[in-house]
Order: structure tokens, then sequence, then C-alpha cells
């Protein structure tokens, strides 16, 4: 363990307006997978358009409230976007969308997909679009006006997993790379995850999780060194202080790790290396 804290650790959050244009509606499905529950963003001047970032599920009144904070805003609904296909951010999302008569933009979605850079115009607000796979291989990151919407890519409390086999640990390190630069030179002042507090100093939190990935590694290679063979194994050693509730979340991780290290033993021994 690498003995920092955790971003976002101790913060209480129960969204909320935290720009004058974006405003989470917390969807009521906290659990061990999904922190806090499931970060809606309403992103929009009020009065103006909009567009809605993961609706998640819409039972147990969600639907409803991003309905009322829509309404009480001022804003007409122009387009679903998704950070990714996870059943917790996009379970409503065609729902919702056929509501309000639009279109549900995600990185696969038939002919509406999304692309690398593409810019979304939003009554006048600009919303960028960023690859970021490794998460998931269709996971996308959405900037606007010096904030980052990261998705599952960064989290706003610990850190995330690697879907594997959908996620690849090699995308995911390259996507928090691009993140980095995307925070550096575009002056991002904060984070809005799609789970957990919102959180300030990007460059610091992405750098954490950089470190944080790379120190797990390590910690994998001394497993499996010290004679671990399956995933499980691998887990009982090193992430023995998680919760076994998010054990499976762990075992998936750590399993992209493995691949990983074995893509990385095949660069190594590969002709010209």
């Amino acid at each position: 363990m690498s003995g920092r804290v955790l971003p976002g650790a101790s913060t209480d959050w129960h969204g909320g307006e935290v720009t004058p244009f974006a405003e989470c509606v917390l969807a009521p499905n906290a659990s061990a997978w999904t922190l806090d529950g499931t970060n809606t963003w309403i992103v929009g001047v009020p009065g103006n358009g909009c567009v809605v970032v993961d609706p998640g599920p819409l039972e147990h009144g969600h639907g409803e409230a991003i309905e009322a904070r829509v309404e009480d805003r001022g804003n007409q609904v122009e387009a679903v976007l998704l950070t990714h296909g996870h059943i917790d951010h996009s379970a409503g999302a065609e729902e919702f969308a056929e509501r309000h008569n639009v279109a549900v933009r995600a990185w696969v979605r038939g002919g509406r997909s999304l692309s690398d850079r593409e810019r979304i115009d939003v009554d006048g607000l600009t919303v960028d679009v960023l690859a970021t796979p490794g998460h998931s291989s269709d996971s996308v990151s959405f900037i606007v006006d010096g904030v980052v919407l990261t998705g599952d890519t960064v989290l706003g409390r610990g850190t995330s997993l690697v879907a594997h086999p959908d996620g690849r640990l090699s995308q995911y390190l390259r996507s928090l790379d691009a993140l980095a630069r995307v925070c550096a030179d575009q002056g991002i002042t904060r984070l809005l995850p799609g789970h957990g507090p919102v959180l300030d100093q990007p460059e610091r939190v992405i750098e954490y999780y950089l470190t944080h990935r790379h120190e797990r590694l390590d910690q994998v290679r001394a497993a499996v060194s010290g004679g671990a063979v399956s995933a499980r194994e691998v887990v009982e050693r090193v992430y023995a202080d998680v919760p076994r509730e998010v054990w499976p979340a762990a075992e998936a991780t750590v399993l992209a790790q493995l691949d990983y290290l074995r893509e990385e033993d095949g660069a190594e021994a590969s002709p010209g290396n």
C-alpha cells in the first residue's frame, strides 16, 4: 500500500450545482460498486439548451429528479451523452432520450456515435469529446470550459477498476496520460466524475492515479513471483485491505494487470529489444 490518502475519501457528496453550467443529480443507487451513486450531469447554461450526461437508472424517482432540475433551470434537453455503456450510467438513457425526442450519443451507438476530439455545441457552450478507453473500451470524457467530466476513468473517491476483458490497462494508462496533458494544456480546474465528489487539483489527482497503478503493478509482480497463480490469489495478497464485496472488481483489474505484464514481457523478449 502507498499510504496516501485516496482522492475525495472524506468528502460529503450529495450532488448539486458545481459550476454555473453544470449540476449533478445524484442517483439513489449507492453501493460499494457505485460509491455515493451515479452522478447524472446536466450541462448547459440555465435558460438555454443542455445535454444530460449519464442518466443512469431512472427508477426510485431518479428520472423525475432529473426532469425537475431541468425544468427548474429552464433548460431544454438537446441530447443525452454517455461516458460509457455500463448499466449504472446508461440504463435509462434511451427512455430519457425518447421523452425529450433527442438522440443518445455514445462511443458506439450506430450512426450517432461519438468520435475523438469531436466538438458538440450546446446552445453556445462547447463540449469536446476525448476518447479515454481503459476502464471500458467505450469510455470517453467531456471537456467543458475548464472542467472535465471523467465518467469512471477518474472517480471522486478512491481509484477506478479496469473492467477486464473489455477494459485494458495499457489503454487506461494512455488515457490517464492524455487527461494529464489536457489538464495542463487547457488549465483544467476541476474533474467532474461519474461517481463521488468533484475533485480540485486535477493534475495532482491524475498523477496519483498513475502512481497508484504502477505501484499496484509492482505488487502484482511481487505476488506472482511469490507463488500466486490465479487472479484470485493475487487479489488475496494485494487487495487484502479492500472490502470483499468488491473483490470481483479487484479481480477484473488484476486480470487486466496480468495481461499488461504478459504484453510487457512479450515486448521485452521480442527481437530488437
